[in-house]
């Protein structure tokens, strides 16, 4: 940073605020210049379900922030951003303490998706590790389907309870609440394939700043996901992210022959003596999560 950028960070004291629905376009152009994908639509998100916190100076300034999504027992946190100017003061580590004394008192075990980087810094937190996903990047509307699966269609409003169980069996999270939300936002699309007994499979695809975000993507076979995501890579344009485990070694093989290429590795991280299912490894069915900020 710039000496006089420097001087007025190390002088300028910041408060800690609650942030609602008038700090959601603050929270996009923090994200937003880190290079995230977020939207206005996840920001109000966690605004109007969660707890979202953050640093303010005494001009207004939104300086940082962090996210917490209660799912049942467990706790996402997310959206841990500071600006460039206002980094290696401590405000994320005090907006991180302060996300988990706010569970602590709830008794909710907090989870969250790290970057190498990050990993280090939550393990002091008392973070254990669990499995390993990466983010793959690539292209849609290249990739015409071979082969039409005719029991994969689009998903209509009736379809959302269906959905909905299919991705609590699959991730292991109770998170109706953020299905609904991404099933109702204008850009989503979203595909399953319908069985006998109603949906088996689903995918997720919508709208972020920088690129499609896939996922969840949930299936009882990896034929079946990748049936799923060739529908929607044939049907959206543009960049496409996408968040796989890596245990999903069919799906990752088969992303790097459509031309995709592995962006950023993550890893599942819980505060808890004892890790969660949903930490230690991902449900066979769990081809792709929602992203590292809703798990």
């Amino acid at each position: 940073m710039a000496p006089s950028e420097a001087t007025r960070a190390d002088a300028e004291p910041t408060r800690a605020v609650r942030l609602g629905d008038a700090d959601v376009f603050a929270g996009v152009a923090l994200s937003d210049a880190a290079g995230w994908n977020q939207t206005a639509d996840d920001w109000a998100f966690f605004a109007r379900h969660g707890v979202a916190i953050g640093r303010r100076t005494a001009r207004s300034e939104l300086v940082a922030t962090a996210a917490v999504l209660p799912y049942g027992p467990l706790a996402w946190i997310s959206m841990v951003l500071v600006d460039r100017d206002w980094r290696h003061r401590g405000l994320a580590s005090d907006l991180l303490r302060e996300a988990l004394d706010h569970l602590d008192e709830q008794g909710l075990t907090p989870v969250l998706d790290a970057t190498p980087a990050g990993q280090a810094v939550y393990e002091r937190l008392g973070f254990r590790p669990g499995f390993g996903f990466c983010r793959w990047a690539g292209e849609a509307g290249r990739h015409p389907a071979s082969v039409v699966d005719s029991a994969v269609r689009p998903a209509s409003g009736d379809d959302e309870d269906a959905l909905t169980t299919l991705d609590r069996n699959a991730s292991g999270l109770t998170r109706g609440l953020l299905l609904r939300d991404l099933l109702a936002r204008r850009g989503t699309r979203t595909w399953l394939r319908a069985g006998d007994g109603g949906p088996s499979a689903f995918v997720i695809a919508r709208e972020g700043r920088r690129a499609w975000q896939i996922g969840p993507l949930v299936a009882p076979t990896s034929a079946q996901a990748q049936a799923l995501l060739q529908t929607a890579l044939t049907e959206l344009d543009g960049p496409v992210f996408i968040d796989v485990p890596d245990a999903h070694t069919a799906l990752r093989a088969w992303l790097g022959a459509q031309g995709f290429a592995v962006q950023r590795p993550f890893v599942r991280m819980a505060r808890a003596q004892t890790l969660p299912d949903c930490v230690t490894q991902p449900s066979a069915a769990l081809f792709a999560v929602a992203g590292p900020e809703f798990g």
